[in-house]
């Protein structure tokens, strides 16, 4: 198999954007994710109660914490994708 050499790269004009939209979506996800803990610690009951479909609050909420990162991973790919075509 022939291997030629990595491109050069030059400096991403978009670093800036990326970088800060990543750690307020990060933020976001973790103050989500941080409202699941606290739940589990102030009143685990609550994550067996029904909440949707017959499934408890724990499942229906872990569920949503997967579901959300993609959602959260998809924004973050078109933005950064956008602002990368308009540099």
């Amino acid at each position: 198999m022939l291997h030629e050499p990595a491109p050069q790269t030059a400096k991403d004009p978009a670093f800036g954007f990326k970088r800060r939209l990543g750690v307020i979506l990060f933020a976001v996800y973790g103050a989500v994710y941080a409202g699941f803990v606290v739940i589990n610690l102030v009143r685990p009951a609550l994550m067996g109660a029904l909440a949707l479909g017959g499934l408890n609050l724990a499942v229906v909420y872990g569920l949503g914490l997967i579901v959300f990162a993609l959602l959260l991973a998809l924004v973050y790919n078109a933005a950064c994708t956008r602002r990368e075509k308009k540099s």
